[in-house]
């Protein structure tokens, strides 16, 4: 059975055998201290195994041989056992094999009972994880929307993304993502902000649809300029340094779905917006509707699947 994709394959899985002896005793985990004083950045890809976008950033500063000329770099590849499944047949099943490897940096899942690909791989990457000072982790979407940011509500992590300046739109999470504990918020990057607005930055770049060029061409601009903005490489200005009008939005609610008769009232790809109580979707007797005025959408689940995520509702900050 094949499956109809939204664009052309332009991006495919390479081997990544050669990456997998890592030289901190963790497969696929690469880190390079430069003898400096300096932030210990992660750069981590393939959360999901069919967003191959971080895949070709992290392969390029391994290939370039890129290292820091201080404090610490980590290159790690998460979920690679989904990774390896991609069959072109079925593009978007490769995103995962058991669990969302984005919904289990808790407690409760990494230190539970159950196992799966997902939860060796992310209990093998932990010390890693909790390493890293500040962490970006590289991701794509389903379909070709404009690239975003989503983080949890830091002011450290609202100064780096506008800094930075690409992606020029800010999904912000208030209270984490209400489906489960991102890799982002694992360990201290979940912790509130003290007082003083320090803390690790923690993002997620949400780079554009997963098998395209583009969107592997902006996962490595955006990885050299975060490592730029935290002293590990020399790179000229990035755009937010060049007055980038920054777009924010708030999550104000995960949507997951419950039944197979999960529907969207009209169709949609992403960043639509509704009127307060406009109807959005319905799931089975259930109508949800807009919470309020120009509530804007990200990542419509393109199949929805019971147990996982629907939608997210959003609602625009000021700037």
């Amino acid at each position: 059975m094949t499956v109809s994709i939204p664009h052309e394959i332009e991006v495919w899985p390479r081997d990544l055998s050669s990456y997998r002896h890592g030289n901190i005793g963790i497969d696929y985990v690469h880190r390079f201290d430069s003898g400096r004083p300096g932030p210990h950045v992660l750069v981590n890809a393939l959360t999901h195994g069919n967003e191959f976008c971080g895949m070709v950033a992290a392969t390029h500063l391994l290939d370039a041989g890129v290292r820091p000329l201080r404090g610490t770099l980590t290159v790690s590849f998460a979920n690679v056992e989904a990774y390896e499944s991609f069959d072109a047949a079925r593009p978007f099943d490769s995103r995962q094999l058991v669990h969302n490897m984005n919904r289990i940096w808790s407690p409760q899942w990494l230190d539970g009972s159950e196992d799966s690909p997902e939860l060796r791989r992310a209990r093998a990457m932990r010390p890693a994880v909790l390493a890293a000072d500040h962490i970006l982790d590289l991701h794509s979407t389903s379909q070709a929307v404009q690239p975003f940011w989503v983080y949890p509500r830091r002011a450290r992590n609202a100064l780096a993304a506008c800094a930075i300046g690409q992606p020029a739109i800010h999904m912000v999470m208030p209270s984490g993502l209400g489906s489960g504990v991102p890799l982002i918020q694992h360990g201290a990057h979940g912790l509130p902000e003290g007082d003083d607005g320090e803390g690790g930055v923690a993002l997620v770049a949400e780079c554009g649809q997963h098998f395209l060029r583009a969107t592997a061409e902006l996962a490595t601009e955006v990885t050299l300029d975060f490592l730029a903005h935290f002293g590990l490489i020399d790179r000229g200005p990035p755009p937010g340094a060049r007055g980038v009008a920054q777009m924010r939005v708030e999550l104000l609610r995960t949507v997951v779905v419950r039944t197979p008769e999960f529907r969207f009232a009209r169709p949609v790809v992403g960043f639509e917006t509704f009127d307060e109580g406009e109807l959005i979707a319905t799931d089975g007797d259930e109508e949800i509707r807009s919470p309020c005025a120009r509530c804007t959408i990200l990542m419509p689940a393109r199949e929805p699947v019971p147990g996982r995520e629907g939608v997210y509702l959003a609602r625009p900050l000021a700037n």
